[in-house]
């Protein structure tokens, strides 16, 4: 079983950036696929960032291309979302995910709030 915890959400006003972390349990961590989506109110899971194990290779929503940027420490276990150019529409919960081997391992959210 591997643990994925978020954190770095909060409340932040339009046009404002925020860094959310996701660390993941595990010696493989290097091998595991990284991402992240996120939940607004009576909406639908919605993909929003993924990563590879190159550090190169990334993919982005096209709601966020250009606004959101992901990475990933491998020593750490961490993988980092930073987001710049907030707008309300990125109001939701977002949730950080880690495909290990085939199983997709989710983490429990944290919220994002943005302000107009």
């Amino acid at each position: 079983q591997v643990q994925v915890v978020e954190s770095g959400g909060g409340l932040v006003q339009a046009g404002g950036s925020l860094r959310l972390s996701c660390t993941a349990s595990g010696r493989t961590f290097s091998s595991y696929v990284m991402g992240w989506y996120r939940q607004a109110p009576g909406s639908e899971r919605e993909f929003v960032a993924g990563i590879r194990r190159s550090r190169t290779s990334t993919s982005y929503a096209d709601s966020v291309t250009g606004r959101f940027t992901m990475s990933r420490d491998d020593v750490k276990n961490t993988v980092y979302l930073q987001m710049n150019s907030l707008k309300s529409e990125d109001t939701a919960v977002y949730y950080c995910f880690a495909d290990v081997f085939g199983t997709r391992f989710w983490g429990q959210g944290t919220q994002v709030t943005v302000s107009s």
